[in-house]
């Protein structure tokens, strides 16, 4: 049964009116209700705030990696293990064919249902997760095979054992790493990028949002409860941390935005796919036609662009 957010009701009783005139078959109500639906969608989703764009990003419908993973990919064979401690299923790391190319895909993966939830611990990797994300982007470049990394995480697990098992220092050596892995490769926040756990898989020659993304140093309830230690206000500190890939392709933190369906992800996750992977595979294409060489003096210039500072 699909989840609708308060801002959504409005899009949720239409949807509803045109089960019921389909049940009677009543094509003129029908029709007249697509359009109806149409200009509800453009009405609402036109004019959102950061706070529902970060409600968009957590919706519980929306894809996860995996969802991406088995609409994109063809032969798909799973990689398991860090060769170290153990496997981290919150990271998933897949080698496949997507439309021919073949293709190493590695996503953070958040679970659906309480079961599937805790055994993909809410999304949140733990350090054998990013030894076992930089083992498979190795693989990938031994056999000269592209990588496509898909981030959705509230951020890396802060637990103890997390921390015992060298957290910060895994998380820094994937992005010491990444830098200089001679394929192609292309990140894409799909749904919530936080923090280092979001960067751990995030360096690389492109990285894009999709449409109802968010990318921060900290979540909005975290920031609030720092900034403010009051909950009431995660709004405003959603707004102030400009998480949104509008604000950050301003600042040139993000390369592109990633034009998902209107309606949103979790309404049409084909049309979503098709996207993510049009957009993949396009600039795979364009970064095989630079030398090895090319493509990492481009990949150091880009990532040492990233922020900027005033001397008063």
């Amino acid at each position: 049964m699909a989840t609708y957010l308060d801002f959504e009701n409005k899009i949720e009783k239409i949807q509803e009116e045109i089960v019921s005139a389909h049940a009677i078959a009543n094509m003129e109500a029908v029709e007249k209700l697509q359009k109806e639906l149409e200009k509800e969608v453009n009405k609402t989703f036109g004019s959102l705030s950061d706070f529902q764009k970060l409600q968009l990003a957590r919706h519980p419908d929306r894809p996860y990696a995996l969802d991406y993973i088995k609409l994109i990919m063809n032969d798909a064979y799973e990689i398991h293990g860090d060769r170290a401690f153990r496997d981290d299923p919150a990271i998933l790391c897949y080698i496949g064919w997507i439309d021919g190319q073949k293709t190493m895909v590695i996503g953070e993966q958040k679970g659906r249902g309480v079961k599937n939830k805790i055994k993909r611990n809410f999304g949140m990797p733990n350090p054998e997760g990013y030894r076992k994300a930089l083992r498979a982007v190795r693989m990938a470049e031994k056999f000269d095979i592209p990588v496509l990394m898909l981030i959705d995480t509230p951020g890396a697990y802060p637990g103890l054992g997390a921390e015992e098992r060298g957290q910060s220092e895994a998380i820094a050596k994937n992005l010491f790493e990444f830098t200089a892995i001679k394929v192609p490769m292309v990140s894409v926040v799909i749904g919530e990028g936080g923090s280092g756990g979001a960067l751990a898989i995030g360096v690389g020659d492109k990285l894009a949002m999709m449409r109802y993304s968010v990318f921060a140093v900290i979540s909005p309830e975290g920031c609030s409860a720092i900034l403010w230690n009051d909950p009431t206000k995660v709004e405003a500190a959603t707004k102030a941390l400009k998480i949104t890939p509008s604000d950050l392709l301003e600042h040139k933190l993000i390369d592109d935005v990633l034009d998902e369906p209107m309606i949103g992800a979790h309404r049409d996750s084909r049309t979503a796919a098709e996207v993510l992977k049009r957009y993949y595979l396009d600039h795979v294409k364009a970064l095989r036609e630079l030398s090895v060489d090319e493509m990492l003096d481009r990949r150091y210039e880009r990532l040492t662009a990233v922020g900027a500072f005033l001397e008063s």
